[in-house]
């Protein structure tokens, strides 16, 4: 069985990554095929030293910061890869790469990280934080958000079978594209984190500093909270506005390599998320630390997080999180380590491969039967 693997983008190693590493642990022969693959070279590992075949916007200008700006080119780009010679397509799509094409012999299994957000549920959000609300460019960002959705949408039946990351997925899902999806969480190294009993005074939380993950929120809250601590992991656009506005009690450290981050989860009093989010594994790392989570109670978190694991507070307002903690505090003592550890062993890589590997070979079967 020849496989294909198609990926958006190799320029990180972050959640959608971690899918496609343990895609390639599935099988080891495939090759890959992405828009654009700038990974660096200390990441590669993780794709096995692979490199993608990639499409023209690879040799585009400023491709390698700027691609996002080429999204436009991006449905015709997926386009030019040519996978013909393939039993087996998966694509790791949360843009473009669904849109590969495939003829009737092969099976297209796309595991959908989301629907592309700026062009669907965030779309309003995208435009107001861009500042392209109205003017000239406000109105070229509209046409080309509005063609991309006629695209997105056209490529839905170039799909075989979706596969989501969370039931929250597979509803949006069915929402934008009126197709059912299968629910396989996505794969989380639980194994990499162990208990700590040494717990130390500090919330914590860790991101890329982006809009719609809400640092923002989570600052602003404990800037009210003086007496409460607050440190952040994470870089991103976002990360000289919020360490501008933070107060005292709110340590940025900016990027962190992997031993710091599991460090502050393993010692912090909670970790806080104020995203809504398609499925979240960083609150999963934390649980699998024993480390309890307040988060926003929308999105894949509530598929990961249970009244013995955390405390949910309902809406991306500064009081509904303040008063959340303010609940948490009263009742942190409570939480058990253990049980916080034992909720979340169910996302492992292995359970994932298994699952993914049985989805595959079962759906070829039939492919084959009546092919």
């Amino acid at each position: 069985m020849k496989v294909a693997i198609v990926h958006e983008w190799f320029v990180d190693y972050s959640g959608s990554e971690k899918v496609v590493e343990q895609l390639l642990r599935i099988f080891p022969e495939a090759d890959l095929f992405s828009v654009i693959d700038f990974m660096p070279d200390h990441l590669r590992k993780h794709i096995f030293n692979k490199t993608a075949t990639t499409t023209f916007i690879q040799h585009l200008p400023f491709a390698r910061k700027h691609y996002r700006n080429y999204l436009f080119l991006m449905p015709l780009a997926i386009e030019q890869l040519d996978v013909s010679a393939y039993d087996v397509v998966i694509s790791s799509s949360h843009a473009v790469a669904k849109g590969v094409l495939t003829h009737a012999g092969q099976l297209h299994i796309c595991y959908c990280h989301s629907p592309a957000r700026y062009a669907w549920d965030l779309y309003h959000q995208y435009l107001k934080e861009s500042g392209l609300n109205s003017g000239l460019k406000g109105m070229l960002a509209k046409l080309i958000l509005h063609r991309f959705r006629n695209w997105d949408v056209a490529t839905v039946n170039r799909v075989d079978h979706f596969v989501a990351n969370s039931k929250y997925i597979a509803r949006r899902i069915k929402k934008n594209y009126s197709r059912e999806a299968t629910v396989i969480y996505p794969p989380v190294d639980v194994e990499n984190f162990s208990l700590s009993e040494k717990r130390e005074n500090f919330y914590f939380t860790a991101s890329r500093l982006v809009p719609y993950k809400r640092i923002d929120l989570i600052v602003e809250a404990f800037n009210e909270m003086p007496d409460k601590q607050l440190v952040v992991i994470g870089e991103g656009p976002d990360y000289d506005k919020i360490k501008a506005s933070a107060a005292a009690n709110v340590t940025l450290l900016g990027y962190q390599p992997f031993e710091v981050l599991k460090d502050h989860l393993q010692r912090a009093k909670a970790f806080v998320f104020a995203a809504e989010e398609d499925f979240g594994i960083t609150p999963v790392e934390a649980q699998a630390c024993g480390t309890p989570v307040i988060a926003l109670g929308k999105g894949g978190a509530l598929e990961t997080i249970t009244p013995d694991t955390g405390i949910f507070f309902s809406s991306q307002e500064k009081e509904s999180l303040k008063e959340a903690i303010r609940l948490f505090e009263g009742r942190g003592a409570l939480y058990d380590k253990q049980i916080i550890r034992l909720s979340v062993e169910k996302f492992n890589q292995t359970r994932f491969r298994d699952e993914m590997r049985k989805f595959v070979y079962e759906k070829y079967d039939e492919l084959r039967r009546y092919n």
